[in-house]
């Protein structure tokens, strides 16, 4: 017996033994395969032996590390070239289980997640890999880049309006010390309206967030501020927040500052109904201390609005040429996506800081209430919400251009303390544009004693200022006075108007286009447009030379008939809406391309080209000379080269357009 025990003990052994050498052979092979294969260039395999090795034998990471590294890169730009997403992110994954604190592989899977618009995951690699080493200048650069898109420029400027911060915190203090307890932050971005309420002595309060970046950013802060446990920080939505799931109780304070240019723009209505209703105790009644009761900061606020004369609003919305460079526009309706109600690009509003606007601004009537909202009435935000429409009736004060409509708030903190966002504030906020447009030409300019009609609503819970008509000063002898215009039922004011002239004319129908406000603007930049065709002009005119119906080459030799047969293909590879195709299909025997994307932009073109009289040959669209992948150009005739290649590659800021620039090279 004890022979054989001894025999299955040496058997054990040897099958151990044997075990630890096949171990040892499998990992010198693959580890050679590797070696081979990266000297192939074979970077998938080379990896996968990497993977197998380092797996096997985790006292060799350190020596294979940087050049484990190597591979993983490179097979990872190749997967990315193949758009093999998943087993891009599969690699990665692999890699981190092997190095969890290894800051390059941590950084190198940050920027492939960026590439691929992951930005808010990106951002947690990137600042993880700075954590693990400080001086990674590349993690730190990354870092960086990834957080100017994330944090959004206005926080910055929101921080440093010292009135802003002061005014919410004195608030904050008054409503604590009279009795609020429980304060719940909407919104709370870096948390400094959590932490004035915890500075005033709030026992319990909770914040809450839904963007991760600012979630994040947000316990750094608190943390940096020794409040980590002081404030219950949730990254949800407060649409979300359920009581007692999240949070233990109803609040008795509830401090947001969800508001945009436009008031309502970051969800504010919908935010404090929600909030009432689940959120929030009983409001309080008037003179009476908060203890027991609800109530938000800010109480409310007051919409003001005004008329205004903006050329530099004016270039952005509205397009006031009828011609560019000898192509007819006027038979097509241009409009900004801001306010135009018949595309499904809609923005409520545009904003801007009026005091600096390049070239300034005229007022033309005198500041008019707009709306008002009570954030402490549940009944006053429903009646918000519910889109109602008020219309309102301002008297023109000076002579000039109906550009736009543009608006500003009080915000009434509390009883003692508001905040004003007028043009002639200094403030974090801009004001918002309403600007108006597809007017008839003659009905943009207004005089003193004019009357403009507008509307007010919030549908969606987005302030917007519609315009009704223009009366002209006179026309209230027919018995109608402005006074009357302010009266409730639609009807008697619709039957009211009819006798009137007004502005408001029915034209022709004309097809509508929405184009950006840069656009826009570009559209009417004659200059601009006509020092591209005397451009565009002398090249063609350099290739095709004709005297007498003669043609000659470029060196003036004469040219044999043959050599013209076909037209010369031009190709515009400019960023966004241009014209510059039907420019240059203007110049002779053209065939133009045009790179827009668009199926609206195309069927504009096409319809501009139709009405200057170029024939429908001449027009073509890059995007149907694409192969199926996107990525090569199919040239109109294989034996041909491009005659003309048009881009724009500035930017208005000076930046030059790295996509235009790529567009240029494969179509070279």
């Amino acid at each position: 017996m004890e022979m054989n025990g001894g025999g299955r003990r040496r058997g054990r052994r040897g099958r151990k033994a044997g075990q630890a050498a096949s171990r040892r052979e499998l990992i010198a092979r693959s580890m050679h395969s590797a070696e081979q294969c990266l000297r192939d260039r074979d970077h998938g395999t080379a990896y996968a032996h990497f993977l197998l090795v380092l797996s096997l034998a985790p006292e060799l990471r350190e020596d294979y590390k940087e050049t484990f590294q190597y591979a993983l890169m490179k097979w990872a730009e190749e997967l990315y070239a193949l758009h093999r997403s998943q087993d891009l992110f599969n690699c990665y994954e692999q890699a981190l289980e092997l190095f969890p604190n290894d800051d390059v592989i941590c950084n190198s899977m940050g920027e492939q997640l960026f590439r691929l618009g992951f930005r808010d995951e990106a951002a947690a690699y990137f600042y993880k890999a700075v954590k693990l080493n400080p001086n990674s200048a590349d993690a730190k650069e990354n870092f960086y880049r990834v957080a100017n898109w994330l944090v959004e420029r206005w926080h910055f400027v929101m921080l440093n309006d010292v009135k802003r911060n002061r005014m919410f915190q004195k608030a904050i203090e008054n409503a604590v010390q009279a009795g609020c307890k429980t304060v719940l932050d909407i919104g709370t971005g870096t948390g400094i309206l959590s932490m004035f309420a915890t500075s005033a002595g709030a026992p319990h309060v909770y914040a809450c967030e839904l963007s991760k970046t600012m979630f994040d950013v947000a316990c750094e802060v608190m943390a940096a501020n020794d409040m980590e446990g002081k404030i219950k920080l949730l990254h949800m939505k407060s649409n979300d927040v359920q009581v007692p799931e999240h949070i233990p109780e109803r609040v008795s304070l509830v401090v947001t500052e969800t508001v945009d240019a436009g008031l309502f723009g970051e969800g504010i209505v919908e935010t404090l109904i929600h909030a009432w209703k689940n959120l929030l105790l009983e409001p309080k009644p008037k003179d009476a201390n908060c203890d027991g009761y609800g109530q938000v900061i800010p109480a409310g606020a007051e919409v003001y609005g005004m008329i205004v004369d903006c050329p530099e609003i004016r270039r952005h919305h509205r397009i006031f040429v009828n011609e560019v460079a000898g192509v007819i526009v006027d038979t097509v309706q241009f409009a900004s996506p801001v306010h135009c109600r018949s595309s499904d690009l809609n923005e409520p509003y545009a904003t801007e800081k009026m005091s600096r606007v390049p070239g300034g601004y005229k007022a033309l009537s005198q500041p008019f209430l707009a709306l008002t909202a009570d954030f402490n009435s549940l009944q006053d935000l429903e009646r918000i919400a519910s889109g109602k429409t008020c219309r309102i009736s301002v008297v023109v004060q000076e002579q000039g251009l109906l550009d736009c409509f543009i608006t500003w708030f009080v915000l009434h903190l509390d009883n003692e303390h508001s905040l004003s966002t007028a043009p002639s504030e200094e403030t974090c906020w801009e004001q918002a544009v309403f600007p108006i447009q597809n007017l008839p030409a003659d009905g943009y300019f207004v005089n003193p004693g004019d009357t403009v009609l507008l509307d007010v609503s919030c549908p969606d819970c987005y302030l917007r200022l519609d315009l009704v008509t223009v009366i002209r000063a006179g026309a209230a002898d027919s018995g109608v006075s402005t006074d009357d215009m302010t009266m409730e039922s639609e009807v008697d004011l619709c039957d009211a108007l009819a006798s009137l002239h007004t502005t408001h004319q029915t034209g022709t129908v004309r097809e509508l286009c929405v184009l950006e406000p840069i656009e826009i603007a570009l559209l009417n930049n004659v200059t601009y447009h006509q020092s591209f065709k005397n451009a565009i002009s002398k090249v063609i005119s350099a290739l095709t030379r004709r005297e007498n119906g003669t043609l000659r080459n470029e060196n003036g030799a004469l040219a044999p008939e043959e050599c013209f047969l076909d037209p010369l293909y031009v190709l515009d590879v400019s960023e966004g809406f241009s014209i510059l195709p039907l420019i240059a299909a203007q110049l002779g025997k053209v065939k133009s391309y045009s790179s827009v994307e668009e199926k609206q932009h195309c069927a504009t073109l096409e319809s501009l080209s139709e009405r200057n009289s170029i024939s429908k040959e001449s027009l073509e669209f890059w995007l149907n000379q694409l192969e199926a992948n996107g990525d090569v150009l199919q040239r109109p005739k294989s034996d041909k080269l491009w005659s003309v290649i048009i881009l724009d590659v500035v930017e208005p800021c000076g930046l030059i357009r790295q996509d235009v620039m790529e567009k240029c090279a494969i179509a070279r």
